[in-house]
């Protein structure tokens, strides 16, 4: 009796660890949708070659009805851009994101275009939480809007995820609304929360807007590089499309592109608390021609659409050409935008030159009308233009800086007006200035003149930090006022490059 008690016993012992090494044994997959950098291109475009939203979600949903466990995030640059954001200062981006449950996204440098406080507010009236680990207040006070990282749980399987902003935002967005703040390293926060993390979760992800830049100084390579323990980073900020991700030591970078003319999403397979295999993939806009577009955030886009219709249709002029504002050209040369964009500020104020950064110049205009909503999404940030009185020298440090990351398809590339300027662009950075003239007349370094800008850029942003000492002379409305007032008074416009920027 004694003997057949101990049988039953180590019988059910046997049984017992034979069933624990199986659970433990058992593959768990893992799918991550994510997208970055969309600047609240909502909508599916042609020109643009957006996929728009509402068939990222009836992707999203049908992986959702097929797997048991599916993520979703972004990786920032996501509340502001376009009129349908602008608008109503993100709101509407926010209520389209809940809809399609959106796990996390962190913060990149243009969500902070609409202020600390309002950043508060989207992020009271959001279900999903906004990471950024390395930023912090110099008063020592809580962030009330964001969190560090988030810890979920996927049959058994415990993903953290965790998020870097740009230290890059102090100049990459107006410097008045990153006041107080403070933007950690990125490489020792990314080490002390995975030192934080790695004991309580089995996948580490680093949510990022870092990007990969070459003129970026901290970069999600540099992390990748410096952190073990990170098993994806999801990035975003350079908008570089990675159609097999990148690899780096033993983690793996994805991004999507931009403008939502990718949803990018990665398999991962954990077996016994490890990731065994992870694979990148995009989903490009051409691949979903038939696809149909989610019925509910279809909606909320048209319902948005016609409450701000009133303002956007109004037709403000026309133009005989196609203004180029492409973000790779913008950023790396003299464009027809870019002219008539300074030329309507130089005129604005009767200046002797205007200068404003490529960055800022967020879209193209087709041949033929001209709408203020178009106007809105080629200047959607809302700065105004100012006047300054500035040195020819501080002019020149002002070009030279505009070019320093040149050829990289950096935002403080200058537009110019009033001026030309001639650049080796394989010379050393801050030699790269050849000839400048203003006026038609070589510039004197030790003469003063009248140069119209934006308020960003006379705030120190993108680095221009010559300009923030100079005396304003004069301000006018918001710079999207300025062109349309230009463009009404000077219709049809019919802007050239006129060899105004000439890399030698």
């Amino acid at each position: 009796m004694k003997f057949k008690k101990l049988s039953i016993t180590l019988l059910t012992l046997i049984l017992v660890m034979t069933l624990s090494f199986t659970i433990l044994a058992e593959e768990v997959n893992l799918r991550i949708y994510h997208v970055n950098d969309v600047h609240s291109r909502v909508e599916e475009d042609d020109y643009a070659g957006s996929m728009g939203y509402a068939k990222m979600a009836t992707l999203i949903k049908e992986a959702r009805r097929e797997r048991e466990n599916v993520m979703f995030l972004d990786a920032g640059d996501t509340f502001h851009g376009q009129t349908i954001a602008n608008i109503n200062d993100g709101e509407s981006i926010s209520h389209i994101l809940d809809l399609m449950k959106l796990d996390a996204v962190t913060l990149g440098n243009h969500d902070f275009n609409f202020g600390q406080q309002r950043l508060e507010e989207l992020a009271e009236m959001s279900r999903f939480p906004f990471l950024a680990a390395n930023l912090s207040r110099e008063d020592g006070k809580e962030i009330p809007y964001t969190e560090d990282y988030i810890i979920k749980e996927y049959d058994g399987v415990k993903v953290g995820v965790f998020g870097l902003a740009t230290p890059e935002t102090t100049f990459k967005t107006h410097p008045k609304n990153v006041e107080g703040l403070v933007f950690e390293n990125p490489i020792t926060t990314a080490e002390a929360v995975v030192s934080e993390i790695e004991n309580k979760v089995d996948v580490i992800v680093a949510l990022s807007h870092l990007g990969i830049s070459d003129g970026s100084e901290y970069t999600s390579k540099m992390v990748a590089e410096e952190v073990a323990g990170i098993d994806l980073i999801v990035d975003g900020h350079s908008h570089n499309v990675l159609e097999e991700g990148m690899k780096v030591n033993d983690t793996m970078i994805v991004m999507a592109g931009e403008y939502s003319k990718f949803l990018g999403y990665v398999d991962l397979t954990v077996e016994n608390g490890e990731v065994e295999a992870i694979t990148p993939n995009l989903i490009p806009r051409e691949d979903t021609a038939n696809v149909e577009k989610d019925y509910i955030i279809s909606l909320v886009v048209d319902r948005v659409n016609k409450a701000n219709e009133v303002i956007t249709s109004q037709v403000v002029g026309r133009t005989t050409v196609e203004l180029n504002g492409a973000r790779e050209h913008v950023r790396t040369g003299e464009t027809n935008l870019g002219n008539l964009i300074t030329d309507a500020m130089k005129a604005k104020f009767n200046a002797d030159a205007a200068i404003t950064n490529g960055g800022g110049i967020r879209a193209s205009i087709n041949q033929g009308e001209i709408t203020q909503g178009e106007v809105i999404t080629v200047l959607p940030f809302g700065n105004t233009a100012m006047l300054m009185e500035l040195s020819g020298a501080d002019l020149r440090a002002g070009l030279e800086h505009g070019i320093s990351e040149y050829p990289a398809t950096e935002g403080l590339f200058p537009q110019v007006s009033g001026i030309k300027f001639t650049f080796d662009g394989d010379a050393e950075a801050g030699n790269r200035v050849q000839k400048v003239w203003v006026a038609g007349e070589e510039l004197d370094p030790n003469k003063m003149y009248t140069v119209a800008t934006n308020d960003f850029m006379k705030a120190g942003g993108d680095g221009y930090s010559m300009f923030a000492d100079a005396p304003i002379v004069s301000e006018a409305g918001g710079l999207e006022e300025v062109l349309m007032e230009y463009i009404e008074a000077n219709a049809p416009v019919a802007p050239e490059v006129e060899g105004r920027i000439v890399a030698e």
